[in-house]
């Protein structure tokens, strides 16, 4: 019946924008495992991006595929040596986040603005 409506459970947006400082990844609607392929692709588009900012503000959901391709994502951001913060003010989200204790590895605000802060006074290379 969703399907009528012209609601569709398994549509994933990403909007990525470049914003000069920084890149914005805002995924729109669930991160879950029929939509994680897409958000995988993009954020390995990003990887090799100095910063890159996720926004999770208009995802209602994300199961552990979509933990999984975040997490992936950042990993391989790492290694290139790029910074990456995430911003989510959902709170079933953030919960997800800091239960599973993905808040140790990015820094995870509750706004985007919080985020830019976070992402632009971040310590360059260290070496």
């Amino acid at each position: 019946m969703h399907a009528l409506l012209g609601y569709h459970p398994h549509v994933l947006e990403i909007h990525v924008e470049d914003t000069g400082a920084y890149t914005i990844c805002r995924p729109v609607g669930e991160l879950d495992a029929y939509t994680v392929g897409q958000f995988r692709e993009v954020l390995a588009d990003m990887a090799a991006l100095p910063r890159v900012l996720i926004d999770l503000s208009e995802v209602p959901f994300m199961d552990s595929a979509g933990l999984g391709a975040l997490i992936g994502g950042i990993r391989r951001a790492r290694e290139s040596d790029g910074e990456v913060t995430v911003a989510c003010s959902r709170p079933t989200l953030t919960r997800l986040l800091h239960t599973t204790g993905f808040d140790r590895i990015v820094p995870v605000t509750e706004t985007v603005q919080e985020a830019v802060d976070a992402l632009l006074n971040a310590p360059t290379d260290a070496s």
